[in-house]
């Protein structure tokens, strides 16, 4: 990108371009070398989020007030974009990230003592917060969740379970989707709730990608959370819920094209590299057509998202757009990573290939947030058809 470009594109500023620097500089530094050990261990170490909370990193996004370094959603954009193109996985973005669903809604709330009891020691790096909507039989249909919290004087009395929680396992609080009251949307409420709680139990879930990000299943038997824990009022947390939302997807998306790219990047160094016949592969018109129709989706889907992330960050209603961003995204995605391996013929389909990580963990961008069919289903909803 030249530097006239980079003056009109807000994404490429020059605090912006230093930003990506400084990410870089924290792959190579705390990162690359001992991804592949993360990545078979099933999660990455504690000490990570401390580093990455002293590197400025931990707390792009949230507001100084909060704990944070500062930014808006450009800028974790611009995070997640560096990440990815300096060799990261999407499993790394998912279990360092993870703050970035499991805290907003705390945010939002305000409350003081939450603020300094919960958000602060995260955006520190002392703590882990999992967000814990999802359900055994509810999947993306939040207004069917089951775990119950019954009001007993200064306390509430949790029990349920949850599943395909992020960071679940090594999480210190959940930031807790729970029913306060009647069937159906305005019975839900948000809890935060202690990891080692008595009645806390929590399971490992293994995966097909996203291996160095932990998710487990976790049950409440009897917990017992003190009322100050509420998020907010009770009979809000659906609204809370679907607010955020917005933001989880457009990550997703991003995390979307960011990873076409960087197989995109990969592939090119390959081919070029890589000859058969007495001719590197980028000598053929095939490959070639094939490459730039790689780079075509990509673009599609990175311009779209873009946009929508400005309009978010404006102000905008964006739930439509958020919804297609993602569902571009991950279109490209599926596409790229597909065609990445191809390309790389029988090396592509060999496991500890950066390639076959990312085909593995590129499955999971259609599902998690909400499954590209409900994105679809809710954006005809949003337009009246």
């Amino acid at each position: 990108m030249t530097p006239q470009t980079a003056l009109l594109d807000p994404f490429w500023t020059p605090e912006r371009r230093a930003l990506r620097h400084s990410v870089h500089a924290f792959m190579t530094r705390e990162v690359l070398d001992r991804l592949d050990d993360w990545e078979d261990a099933g999660e990455v170490p504690r000490w990570l989020h401390r580093s990455a909370a002293d590197a400025g990193l931990l707390g792009i996004g949230f507001d100084e007030a909060v704990g944070g370094s500062g930014g808006d959603m450009l800028d974790s954009v611009v995070l997640t974009e560096q990440i990815m193109a300096s060799g990261g996985s999407g499993g790394l973005v998912a279990a360092l990230l993870t703050h970035g669903i499991a805290l907003p809604h705390l945010v939002a709330a305000a409350d003081p003592e939450q603020v300094e009891a919960f958000v602060r020691p995260v955006l520190a790096g002392e703590a882990i917060a999992a967000l814990a909507v999802t359900e055994p039989d509810g999947g993306s249909d939040v207004a069917r969740l089951r775990t119950h919290a019954r009001r007993d004087g200064d306390r509430y009395v949790v029990n349920g379970s949850k599943t395909y929680i992020t960071s679940g396992m090594r999480a210190d609080f959940f930031t807790t989707a729970v029913r306060t009251g009647d069937d159906g949307y305005a019975g839900l409420s948000l809890l935060v709730v202690p990891a080692e709680t008595p009645g806390v139990v929590r399971r490992a879930l293994p995966k097909m990608g996203w291996q160095c990000s932990d998710t487990a299943e976790i049950a409440f038997d009897e917990v017992e959370v003190p009322v100050r824990n509420l998020v907010g009022t009770e009979g809000s947390g659906f609204a809370q819920i679907a607010t955020q939302f917005v933001d989880e997807r457009i990550g997703l998306a991003v995390q979307g094209y960011a990873t076409a790219q960087r197989c995109l990047d990969l592939t090119l160094e390959w081919v070029r590299s890589r000859e058969t016949f007495g001719r590197p592969l980028a000598d053929r018109q095939l490959v070639r057509h094939r490459l730039v129709e790689m780079h075509r989706q990509i673009e599609v889907a990175r311009t779209y998202t873009r946009d929508v992330v400005q309009r978010h960050a404006a102000g905008q209603e964006v739930v439509a757009r958020a919804a297609l961003a993602k569902n571009t995204a991950v279109a490209a995605c599926d596409h790229v990573v597909d065609a990445a391996v191809q390309l790389f013929g029988g090396l592509g389909y060999m496991r500890g290939t950066e390639v076959e990580r990312h085909y593995r963990d590129a499955r999971l961008l259609g599902i998690g947030g909400g499954a590209t069919e409900v994105m679809t289903e809710l954006v005809a909803a949003r337009l009246g058809w």
